[in-house]
């Protein structure tokens, strides 16, 4: 299993919209990707600095997510975040609920 750590900052008292884009326009794009396993979004206290994890099957599936889709992504967020989000790629090597040990990951 592929991780994808998105970092992004929010504009000031939008983490509510941004929530809503996530649910509304984000995630169906996430799940129509191959490969798509699982989204989980952090907000740190005061609601601008988020971290978004996306698990994928492939490293590969991920980067075809990132090829294709992404751009899409960052077009629909754009009005709620500021600057460039920082992305970074890893291999699972633990997940208690997708039930990965590190035998497995490696």
């Amino acid at each position: 299993m592929f991780a994808r750590n998105v970092s992004l900052r929010l504009k000031p008292n939008t983490l509510g919209e941004f929530t809503q884009i996530l649910e509304k326009d984000v995630l169906p794009i996430l799940r129509k990707q191959l490969g798509f396993r699982d989204e989980i979004t952090f907000a740190a206290e005061g609601g601008t600095d988020v971290t978004a994890i996306s698990l994928w099957d492939s490293k590969e599936q991920a980067e075809t997510y990132s090829a294709n889709a992404y751009p899409q992504v960052l077009k629909t967020l754009e009005k709620v975040i500021e600057g460039q989000p920082s992305v970074r790629g890893s291999t699972v090597i633990n997940s208690t609920f997708h039930r990965i040990a590190a035998g497995k990951a490696a």
